[in-house]
């Protein structure tokens, strides 16, 4: 069959950032190549668990294929990391000097936010990063056949892709998600924005809801008051971050309070209407009706995975519209020659879970090896000011799992650098075994949180218990030396009385 050109795609505004962003993971004048006769895998997807595998794969001599139907990069390059924590860099700036009085510095009333410079801003730096996941990185420097279009299953061994067909001998489905779309009256009329059209703002909305206020709501919820924005965030039960450590998600609930972005907590949202004031948005709070009048409307209520049009069910791959791809903890589907990776199928909808899966995906239909999902230990953080970060268990999966366990927790008001920064409303908390020093779990909240974090996960993955971590030295002053603290406190504990009165006696006979 002959060679086939792919649909040109348009990410607003076009302007030359985004020209070059599509010019690199869409090019217009991309014409996919001739399939091979069969291909050691075919992954239909090239968000982060698609582009790991592929290229994974390729370096280590397989014959792979990608499929793409819209933007190489998925959604973290193109719609959520990489937008989202350009745009919470220049709103942490504007934190910042919101609060550079208490530091002694007095700032001009004249300082204010330019939208669509911070915009652009972002425009460029994505479009600067995007070379990485490129169409043309992939098909002549990594080798991986890079095929534009929408794939679909054909067979137990065949995908159709732009009219062509593609043999193989396994695939991977990493399709990722997409926003989810509440079923609320008006609002399709009405119009709204998820974080796949936000980013394509240029000028500021003035006032703006947010309906849902998980880590992304509430990320972007703080960075658009930060810009300018009057928000105001809806959420349906009674605290945002509800997901979270409760200690950690209560500061940053003071902090949007503080910022003076409107909470309305433990509501139902009844109905959309779009009217000559703006669109008004009739919701139900703790029992009684109110209204709030917005220009622009955000849903962040969660994920839907991207199973329609892959024809599933004609390969035997069972699957959930709502928690999507069946697989087991080999991140095998019910077809057994079928896998999948990414938030088409995992609990964990973070870049760095999908990267760490997409390496056992390499590793089991490569090599039959039997390397498994739940073996890996993986933090997340909310970019929030303050951070948010966790590793292992909270306090709610404990409780839940009834383990008994010691929890030390060093508030960052004992922590010196904290303290001179002007940032000890933070902690740190670590879960560790009862009788042990074995960690089982830790939150930090603090303006680095997710940087803090990896000590922790590091002593996970390795055995390395928290006494041990008391005895790596920190730099005299940083705020990591939260940690180094929670382990001295850990080792306090195994100064019983008993091994006290030894001590005392032993000192007595010494003198």
């Amino acid at each position: 069959m002959s060679q086939s050109k792919v649909d040109s795609l348009n990410v607003p505004p076009m302007d030359e950032h985004n020209q070059k962003l599509v010019s690199y993971l869409h090019p217009p004048d991309w014409v996919n190549p001739q399939p091979a006769n069969c291909y050691n895998l075919v992954v239909i997807g090239a968000g982060p668990a698609g582009l790991i595998v592929a290229a994974g794969a390729a370096g280590l001599g397989a014959k792979v294929a990608l499929i793409e139907k819209h933007l190489m990069g998925g959604d973290c390059l193109n719609v959520g990391c990489v937008p989202s924590k350009a745009l919470i860099r220049s709103s942490r700036t504007v934190g910042d000097i919101w609060e550079a009085s208490k530091f002694g510095v007095k700032v001009s009333d004249s300082a204010e936010v330019d939208f669509p410079a911070v915009m652009k801003r972002m425009r460029r730096i994505r479009a600067g990063i995007s070379d990485v996941d490129s169409v043309q990185r992939y098909q002549h420097k990594l080798g991986v056949d890079v095929f534009l279009g929408s794939g679909r299953f054909t067979s137990n061994n065949t995908v159709e892709v732009a009219g062509q067909t593609l043999r193989f001998k396994k695939a991977v489905i990493a399709t990722g998600a997409r926003a989810l779309q509440p079923q609320i009256s008006g609002l399709q009329e009405a119009g709204y924005l998820t974080n796949e059209t936000v980013f394509n703002l240029t000028e500021k909305p003035q006032r703006l809801a947010i309906i849902g206020a998980g880590p992304i709501g509430c990320e972007l919820a703080q960075a658009f008051r930060r810009l300018g924005s009057e928000v105001v965030l809806l959420h349906k039960n009674a605290h945002i971050l509800d997901k979270e450590d409760v200690d950690a998600a209560n500061i940053v609930q003071q902090a949007f309070v503080r910022e003076e972005i409107q909470l309305i907590l433990e509501s139902k949202i009844e109905r959309v209407e779009q009217t000559n004031t703006g669109k008004v948005i009739y919701y139900e709070s703790q029992g009684k009706a109110g209204t709030v009048t917005v220009d622009e409307i955000l849903i962040s209520t969660g994920r839907s995975p991207n199973v329609e049009g892959l024809n599933l069910e004609a390969i035997g791959v069972d699957y959930d519209t709502q928690t999507g791809v069946f697989v087991n903890d080999n991140l095998q589907t019910t077809n057994p020659r079928i896998y999948a990776a990414g938030d088409i199928c995992m609990k964990h909808k973070f870049t760095h879970a999908a990267d760490f899966a997409a390496r056992i995906v390499i590793q089991n239909t490569l090599f039959f090896g039997r390397k498994k999902l739940s073996a890996l230990t993986i933090p997340w953080c909310t970019y929030t000011s303050p951070e948010v970060a966790h590793v292992g268990m909270g306090d709610r999966e404990i409780q839940a799992k009834g383990i008994d366990v010691d929890t030390f927790l060093i508030p960052f008001s004992q922590v010196d650098r904290a303290i001179l920064d002007g940032e000890d409303e933070g902690f740190v908390k670590i879960h560790v075994k009862k009788g042990s020093d074995k960690i089982l779990g830790a939150t930090i909240v603090a303006r680095n949180a997710g940087e803090m974090i990896s000590e922790i996960t590091l002593a996970m993955v390795n055995n390395i218990g928290l006494g041990k971590i008391a005895s790596v030295i920190h730099p005299y002053p940083t705020q990591a030396e939260a940690i180094r603290k929670a382990g001295d406190a850990y080792n306090r504990t195994r100064l019983t009385p008993f091994v006290k009165n030894l001590f005392n006696r032993w000192l007595a006979w010494t003198r």
